[in-house]
Formats: C-alpha cells, sequence, structure tokens
C-alpha cells in the first residue's frame, strides 16, 4: 500500500505541475503567435494526462488477487507505461507534424522578456519534476513513473529549445522553430519508442536481474544441507510480484523428514528476505560414493569439449539398476539436440551396459 501511495502521490505532483505549465505556455503563446509554444503547452497536457493513467493503473494494479487473477492484477501496470509511451510518441508524431509545416512556412514570432522567463520557469520546472518523478519511479520500480520521468526531460528539452529559437529570433530575427521543432521531435518519437519497447519486453517476459539471481542461489546455498542450487526460474506478475522455482541438491542419504524441514527454511528464507514466492525441487547426489566421483569426473571431462556447455548439475549414478542421468545447461544458441546426441554417444562408450538421461535444461538465469 506504502508504494502505490507514493507512486500516487508523486503522479499528483506530476499533474500540478504540468497544469500550471499548460496554463502559461497557452497564454504566452496565444500572445506571441509562437506555434512552438503552443506545442510545448500540448506536451505537457499529455504529461498530465499520463500521470492521470499512472494513478489509474496504480490503483487497478494494488487489487488484491482473485479466482480469475490468481496472481493478482500487477501486469496492470504494464498497460499503463504502454499507453503512457503511445501518448509520448503520439506527441512527438504531432509535433513533428507541426514543426515541418512551421519550417517550409515560417512566421516571425513576437516574443517578450516575460516570455523568456516563462520558458526559462519551465525548462527548470520539467528538469527538476522529471527527475523526481523518475527516481521515484525506480526507487518503487514503477515502469510507469519512470516514462513519465523520461518524457518530462524530454519536455525540459523541447522548451530549451523553444527557449533557443526565442533568443535567436530576438537578436537576428530568424525563425528557427520549425527546424529545432523537427529535431526535438525526432528525439521524443524515439525516446517514446524505446519505452514501449522496454514496457512491451517486461510484458513478454525478460532474464531475470542477475544481481538478483546469483544472490537468491548464493542465499540457498547458505542453508544447511545444500550442496547446490540450480534451474532457477522467476516469473514477474508485475513490477512487486513474483513467484518461482529451484532445484537444490542434497546428499542421497537426506531423509525424508530433513528435506522437509529444508525446504521450508528455504521457501520461508527466499520469502522473508527477497519476498518471492518459490518452489523447491530436489536432486539427489552420491554423497559417499568414491566410484560415482570418480565417474563425474570423466563425464566431466567428456561434457568440458563443448563449450555450448554451460552447466551439468543432478548428476547421480544408481549402480543397482544401472542408470546414470544429469541434466546439462546449454548456450541458446547452439544446437542443444545435436550436443546432447554427441555426449550421449561418448558416454555410452563408457558405459556401454548402462541407461543414460541426460535432461537439458535452458539457460533462465544467471
Amino acid at each position: 500500500m506504502e508504494r502505490s501511495q507514493k507512486i500516487i502521490r508523486t503522479s499528483i505532483i506530476g499533474i500540478a505541475v504540468n497544469v500550471v505549465l499548460v496554463l502559461f505556455k497557452m497564454a504566452v503563446g496565444f500572445i506571441s503567435g509562437s506555434i512552438a509554444i503552443i506545442l510545448d503547452a500540448v506536451n505537457n497536457l499529455g504529461d498530465a494526462l499520463s500521470s492521470i493513467i499512472t494513478i489509474f493503473g496504480t490503483k487497478l494494479a494494488a487489487k488484491a488477487p482473485d479466482r480469475e487473477h490468481p496472481y493478482g492484477h500487477g501486469r496492470i501496470e504494464y498497460l499503463a507505461s504502454v499507453l503512457i509511451s503511445g501518448i509520448v510518441l503520439a506527441a512527438g508524431i504531432t509535433s513533428a507534424k507541426e514543426s515541418i509545416i512551421k519550417a517550409l512556412h515560417p512566421e516571425q514570432a513576437s516574443y517578450t522578456p516575460a516570455t523568456l522567463v516563462i520558458l526559462v520557469a519551465a525548462v527548470v520546472a520539467k528538469l527538476l519534476c522529471g527527475r523526481y518523478v523518475k527516481a521515484v519511479g525506480e526507487k518503487v520500480k514503477s515502469q510507469s513513473l519512470i516514462a513519465s520521468g523520461s518524457d518530462a526531460f524530454f519536455d525540459a528539452v523541447l522548451s530549451f529549445a523553444t527557449l533557443v529559437a526565442a533568443i535567436v529570433s530576438i537578436l537576428w530575427g530568424i525563425s528557427l522553430e520549425g527546424i529545432l521543432g523537427v529535431v526535438i521531435s525526432l528525439i521524443i518519437m524515439k525516446a517514446g519508442f524505446e519505452m514501449l519497447m522496454d514496457t512491451l519486453s517486461s510484458i513478454i517476459g525478460v532474464r531475470a536481474d542477475g544481481e538478483l539471481t546469483r544472490a537468491i542461489k548464493k542465499r540457498v546455498k547458505e542453508i544447511d544441507g545444500v550442496r547446490g542450487a540450480y534451474d532457477l526460474m522467476l516469473h514477474n506478475y508485475g513490477p512487486t510480484e513474483m513467484i518461482g522455482s529451484i532445484h537444490v541438491e542434497v546428499a542421497d542419504s537426506t531423509t525424508a523428514q530433513e528435506i522437509h524441514k529444508m525446504t521450508h527454511e528455504i521457501t520461508a528464507t527466499l520469502y522473508k528476505e527477497f519476498g518471492i514466492i518459490m518452489t523447491v525441487g530436489i536432486y539427489a547426489s552420491n554423497s559417499t560414493d568414491e566410484r560415482a566421483k570418480e565417474y563425474r569426473k570423466k563425464v566431466s571431462k567428456i561434457i568440458g569439449q563443448y563449450p555450448e556447455v554451460l552447466q551439468m548439475h543432478g548428476f547421480y549414478v544408481d549402480w543397482e539398476n544401472k542408470l546414470l542421468s544429469f541434466d546439462l545447461v546449454l548456450d541458446f544458441q547452439s544446437d542443444t539436440g545435436e550436443i546432447r546426441q554427441q555426449v550421449l554417444d561418448a558416454l555410452q562408450q563408457l558405459l556401454p551396459d548402462y541407461q543414460i538421461f541426460i535432461t537439458l535444461d535452458i539457460d533462465y538465469s544467471d
């Protein structure tokens, strides 16, 4: 709840700043006859709308899980960010259209000292507002606020360009509004497109942050009885909602009671320290069998011939039933089927009477 309140409070501040700027810029734009200032005011109006979308998106995303949406509604924030990115793109396209017309048919605007003061104030206000909004967005992991903050920064650049055009017009009587408007419009469109792609990537599903996954594995391996942590998968259901699964390796002599205690400690620890709901799977490893350890070295040597193999784990030899099994993690760009078969053929020569099971794992996390 505290996170939602911070986002809403920050958005309201953004709305207030933009409404004030819209009123002043519209008045100055019509009085001076500057299309650049009028477009700048319209852009600020779009920023206010972005903040309103952020508020509604945050409120909807904070709804509790229900039967139809058991993982909650956190991804609504991503949809809000998509809308904001669309507004930024639309503002850039509209600005480019008007700026091209202005560049082809320049008209001299009438600027006054008061106009320049307002433009300077607008640049400073948008820079401070954008920096504040983006900082809060990064702190609370709100892509909508980050997008709004970035948009405010580009608004400041646009206002600064308008200020430069006004100064050039006053000093030398040259109209640069159209040309500068086109350049800034392209920058705005580029920013909007990048924000949209970043948000769409989050919706599609991106690789989990390496620093986070390494910290999780390190913490799990610190728990008594865990000999290794592998196959970490994290699923994002919003900026603050995450569930996942992890496999841990334990000695084959570990009892069911000990495994129950261990998995309970792992899930409780990860939820307390990282806020992640985790499912734990178990690998058994030959703990006292020296012959199994020797064969593991031999298998590792064979696998080491393939640079595409990132990791081997879950190694277990069942001498009684003549079974050998382990998992391989391969590079995404490798021909997994071919490498698996080559490794299988090589191991079949080493253990001709054994059934060999190789499970191919995906490189989900660092």
